[in-house]
């Protein structure tokens, strides 16, 4: 696989769209490596309460914003991108929360 180029160093569109699925890829990879901790996550927690921590995800969301703004993004995109982390956290902690119920319904009761 060649090196990645800037975006300045692309000469033509399928150099750009080449640029972008690869990165595209890539972020499906880091997705796939956060579902691991999360996976993690609920295996560390005792009962579906603890899936959800408020000041936590606040706090995550904050610093993804923070460093789209410190990578320059356009305010819009900021937003766009704390609200896209917003879904994504949103569907982990459901996550969390489904995985942890049925370990508790096998279990009959919260683990100890």
């Amino acid at each position: 696989m060649a090196d990645p180029k800037r975006p300045s160093e692309c000469t033509d569109m399928s150099e750009v769209r080449a640029e972008i699925d690869r990165i595209d890829a890539a972020l499906v990879d880091l997705i796939a490596e956060r579902f691991g901790y999360v996976e993690r996550a609920w295996q560390l927690k005792k009962d579906p309460s603890e899936a959800s921590v408020p000041w936590r995800i606040q706090q995550v969301i904050d610093k993804v914003k923070t460093q789209a703004r410190q990578r320059g993004l356009p305010a819009e995109m900021i937003e766009m991108v704390g609200a896209q982390w917003r879904n994504m956290i949103g569907w982990f902690v459901q996550y969390e929360e489904e995985k942890l119920r049925k370990l508790e319904a096998s279990s009959g009761g919260p683990r100890k």
